[in-house]
């Protein structure tokens, strides 16, 4: 009876969705070695808000094109959604991708001759099971999740730099990842669509529990994760939140 009792008071151990241990990335020149980031450790927990900083030039790009499985490290060890990839090709990653990672970029990266729905259809017709019915349907949702269902059958060069961020959220999200890496979203936005895009970051992932990591050279919008770390000369730094005391 004890044990019964024991085992349903066990805590919750939260669930590391990236490790990544002794990361280096190394370039290598006709007459030097650049070294972009050296030894560098992280873990991230799934369904947690996570941002990078840190100056142009100094690899946080490159760091989540790592983390992202895009590219490969010089050294180190990765481990994203439990499976280990650092000794992975290139197409071993790609199928790593297509289960667990949706993207958003800084330059929304839609094709313009498809509509804003077929943009976001367009990652499950990479998939085996593709059923175009099926897909419409959940593509259909998400644009409306988005705010954008009635523009759903416009091309992107009709839409608002606002409005093709919304589907390229829609699209990243389509496939169920549970992982959303968000390289500069807003840093071709104007300040009051980008505050409207972060937000609807936000909320969608305490909605749908997908993991958010970001990289912005927006302090502001760094400070509203819930951790912040800065690249700085190949290190990373973590920003602890202050809070503030009781009373004030």
């Amino acid at each position: 009876m004890s044990k019964v009792q024991n085992d349903s008071v066990s805590p919750i151990m939260p669930q590391v969705i990236i490790s990544a241990q002794q990361l280096t990335q190394k370039i290598e020149l006709p007459h030097q070695t650049l070294t972009i980031f050296e030894n560098l450790n992280l873990e991230i927990q799934a369904g947690e808000q996570v941002a990078i900083t840190g100056r142009s030039g100094s690899g946080k790009s490159t760091l989540l094109g790592i983390l992202a499985t895009l590219d490969q490290a010089s050294a180190g060890k990765l481990t994203v959604c439990g499976e280990s990839v650092e000794h992975l090709n290139e197409e071993q990653r790609a199928l790593v991708r297509l289960k667990h990672i949706g993207f958003v970029f800084q330059s929304f990266q839609l094709l313009t001759h498809l509509s804003a729905l077929e943009n976001v259809m367009l990652p499950l017709r990479l998939q085996k099971d593709f059923n175009y019915a099926v897909a419409e349907q959940k593509a259909l949702a998400l644009l409306a999740k988005v705010g954008l269902e009635r523009q759903s059958q416009q091309t992107p060069k009709v839409l608002s730099g606002g409005e093709q961020q919304r589907v390229a959220i829609a699209r990243a999200l389509i496939s169920e990842p549970k992982i959303i890496f968000a390289d500069e979203p807003t840093g071709n936005l104007d300040s009051h669509t980008a505050h409207e895009i972060e937000q609807l970051l936000f909320s969608l992932n305490q909605e749908m529990g997908t993991t958010l990591v970001l990289v912005t050279h927006d302090p502001a919008l760094a400070a509203q994760c819930q951790r912040h770390y800065e690249l700085k000369e190949g290190q990373l730094i973590e920003h602890l939140h202050q809070t503030q005391p009781e009373g004030v």
